[in-house]
């Protein structure tokens, strides 16, 4: 049984005509419309999942793109709606185990956005791909990251690791400049670097470079310098692991996909033949 929370409408008491996620699409865009406080507001799909075990369900991820009337800022934003064709809902639980239906769906990560310059460990051509996204400085990605990765490292013909950056500016300004390092002695040449990343004692909440780059260097052996962190090519690497980040809405550290779907449990490469 499911319990629908937030804003639960009849989409067919609405809009009549037209396909499942033109409706999702035409419903949305009315209702940010009405906000007062945005102008030229555009809705679409981007994807649609069918949500396991609930078949009549499908998530909608949906891109919102708007203009704050008041200094005219243009915004951006991803989010997930559910739908079985009838009602729309933000929020879809169910009664039986509490669980947030939104938990069983994620976008897939598609083919297109493994990259050779994010390929870690293993063979591109193993069995299993496993993504990782992860801030250095997160507590949880500092434990859980190294021991994944030292694990899968030894069978790399069953697992290739690729490593997406994903600094917590909000969390952890100090992670930002410390993934900045990490790329800049990676072009110098440098191997096994990301592994050290982690061994890297500085306060979170740091915000002076040069302590940061101290705190980096000592644990490298290293001399990255700030002219290092402005390189076009460190920028070129970050904004693109942000960006692959963006389209498959990653929202925390660490984030996990095996195979192309999103790893909830973190441990189906203990699992995997």
């Amino acid at each position: 049984m499911l319990k629908l929370l937030a804003i639960t409408v009849l989409l067919s008491s609405i809009l009549e005509a037209g396909s499942a996620s033109e409706k999702v699409e035409d419903f949305l865009k009315n209702n940010f419309s009405n906000n007062p406080s945005l102008e030229s507001v555009n809705v679409r799909v981007i994807n649609e999942v069918i949500v396991k075990q609930r078949e009549e369900w499908t998530a909608y991820f949906v891109e919102l793109d708007a203009v704050v009337k008041k200094d005219k800022r243009k915004v951006t934003q991803k989010m997930v709606w559910f739908s079985d064709g009838n009602v729309i809902t933000k929020e879809l639980y169910d009664i039986e185990s509490s669980s947030n239906v939104g938990d069983l769906v994620s976008l897939p990560f598609k083919d297109e956005y493994y990259s050779k310059e994010n390929l870690i460990y293993g063979d591109s051509n193993a069995k299993h791909k496993v993504v990782i996204f992860s801030d250095p400085l997160c507590p949880f990605c500092r434990s859980y990251v190294p021991e994944a990765i030292n694990y899968m490292k030894k069978y790399p013909k069953k697992f290739a690791i690729y490593y997406y950056h994903f600094p917590l500016p909000s969390l952890h300004p100090a992670a930002v400049e410390l993934v900045k390092a990490a790329v800049a002695l990676e072009l110098k040449g440098e191997k096994n670097v990301l592994l050290s990343l982690y061994k890297v004692e500085v306060d979170p909440r740091e915000k002076s470079v040069d302590v940061i780059l101290e705190k980096f260097n000592k644990t490298m052996n290293s001399n990255i310098n700030k002219s290092d962190l402005l390189s076009k090519k460190v920028s070129q690497h970050i904004e693109h692991d942000l960006k692959v980040a963006d389209l498959v809405m990653v929202r925390g550290t660490p984030t996990i996909f095996f195979d192309g779907d999103m790893d909830r449990t973190k441990n189906k490469y203990k699992e995997a033949k």
